[in-house]
């Protein structure tokens, strides 16, 4: 193992956003993946997560009630 292994690179709220988008579309690529899987806490990405899915459902309902008729 080398020292660049050990080392743990910190991410931005922003990058972690894109991470979380990206992996909930099925694209993320293995280089993030194996830089979050490094990361020393996984709660940033699972309330990006819980929010991401939050909206998602918000609009999927919002999407419906302005297709059907009431």
């Amino acid at each position: 193992m080398h020292d660049t292994d050990k080392k743990e690179e910190k991410v931005s709220i922003w990058e972690v956003v894109k991470s979380v988008f990206a992996a909930m579309l099925g694209v993320q690529s293995d280089k993030n993946r194996q830089r979050d899987f490094k990361q020393s806490s996984m709660l940033p990405y699972i309330l990006v997560g819980i929010i991401f899915v939050v909206l998602f459902v918000i609009g999927l309902i919002g999407l419906v009630s302005l297709i059907a008729p009431n």
